[in-house]
């Protein structure tokens, strides 16, 4: 029987090894670009795929996450953006409260609403504190979420957030810029709260390089996150055809996969 994901997650830090995810956002491929992304996430190295956005403007958000699933070789969390965001074909779901905003809904309205549906389904539940970091922009996080992110330059406010919601539960610190940042979270930042905290810390939003998803590694980061740079980086073809994107994932892989992390 397959161990929890979060078992999982948490032993390849026990291994002083880093992750990394591939963020698929239903809202910026086509339905019929999902398997190939997938497949490729999976033969390129990724380690975990999760599936969500702030958004979601189509309806089949359970065939969306079983065609993933079905393609992937490896864990698919869902990375929600409201309650909305829930399915039964995702191995977990990241259980996600914006600790760095003081909107009750994304501290807990959203999770009330999620709760017992996520109960029903059986699906892994993983405590995740997220917090959103000045990025330059204004995100789509930022912007759906009616809250400020914290600013980039204070590492003393993102350390006693962190800290807090390791007092309250969460099992994961997930720092992001957002999806199109200008810039990512800060080194200096995530190396401050990785060195805060006793629990895996997420890195995401801005990430375009792998020398750069490295040097997360090395500040720090168990598991780093790029979506929108493979967006960018040229739409992906048929399910069966060689995708564009797979030098790069591998490419982002090998770089995470190498680095050392410090703490």
């Amino acid at each position: 029987m397959q161990s929890p994901v979060f078992e999982q997650l948490r032993a390849m830090c026990a291994a002083q090894r880093a992750g990394y995810w591939v963020l698929i956002d239903p809202d910026k491929w086509e339905f019929k670009q999902l398997a190939g992304i997938a497949t490729a996430a999976g033969e390129s190295g990724a380690d975990a795929i999760l599936i969500g956005g702030s958004l979601l403007l189509t309806s089949n958000f359970d065939e969306v996450v079983q065609t993933i699933r079905a393609a992937a070789k490896v864990p698919c969390l869902i990375f929600p953006g409201s309650a909305l965001q829930i399915s039964r074909y995702a191995d977990a779901i990241l259980f996600l409260s914006l600790v760095s905003g003081q909107n009750p809904s994304y501290l807990i309205g959203e999770q009330i609403k999620a709760a017992p549906l996520i109960k029903h389904l059986g699906l892994e539940a993983i405590p995740t504190g997220y917090m959103l970091i000045e990025s330059g922009r204004v995100t789509s996080a930022e912007f759906m979420s009616h809250t400020r992110p914290i600013p980039r330059d204070k590492n003393d406010i993102a350390k006693a957030t962190a800290l807090a919601a390791e007092y309250l539960g969460m099992k994961l610190i997930y720092l992001e810029a957002g999806s199109g940042a200008q810039h990512p979270v800060p080194l200096e930042m995530i190396r401050a709260v990785a060195s805060y905290v006793h629990v895996p810390v997420i890195a995401g939003g801005g990430i375009r390089t792998p020398d750069w998803a490295e040097q997360c590694v090395e500040a720090g980061a168990s598991f780093v996150v790029t979506g929108n740079i493979l967006e960018r980086s040229g739409g992906m073809p048929a399910r069966h055809s060689p995708p564009t994107d797979f030098n790069l994932m591998r490419s982002f892989a090998e770089a995470i996969h190498n680095a050392s992390r410090p703490f």
